[in-house]
């Protein structure tokens, strides 16, 4: 299916560009979160119009990427959670959990869908997590998991 893109999409594509994908991701992805139009004449014309505001909007949001790695990069932040003795987690730390951190901590409101933990964290210990702040800027904290006290 022939789609024109509104925004960058990471390993997808620019702003503009007619690219050929597969219904179902466009259809349910790109076009339901108006990252993408269908390409037919008439949508074509109207992009290339837009397409100068549509490049500052991308340069706004990759600032503020920006300006939310320098402030996370390279951090810790600590999650309290029950745990057994032998050192696992009775749930998972989710995504949603670490935006609450974020939130919390630095006053930053990230999406769940852009948090990505490197590996499952279902035990006590540190780990990296990448946050996918915009197509072309990605940050990476540390996420350290400690026993919570049950008295």
């Amino acid at each position: 299916m022939k789609i024109i893109l509104l925004e960058n999409v990471r390993k997808v594509g620019s702003i503009g560009e007619i690219i050929d994908v597969k219904r179902g991701f466009a259809r349910n992805f790109l076009i339901s979160k108006k990252k993408a139009l269908f390409a037919s004449k008439e949508n074509i014309k109207e992009v290339e119009k837009i397409k100068s505001e549509l490049t500052k909007k991308d340069l706004e949001k990759k600032k503020e990427a920006k300006s939310i790695q320098e402030k996370t990069q390279k951090k810790e932040y600590e999650v309290k959670k029950l745990a057994t003795e032998n050192k696992e987690l009775y749930g998972s730390v989710k995504p949603t959990e670490i935006a609450k951190i974020l939130k919390e901590k630095e006053k930053i409101d990230i999406n769940p869908s852009l948090i990505q933990p490197v590996k499952e964290i279902k035990s006590l210990g540190s780990f990296e997590v990448v946050l996918n702040l915009h197509s072309e800027v990605q940050s990476q904290i540390s996420i350290k998991v400690v026993a919570e006290d049950n008295k």
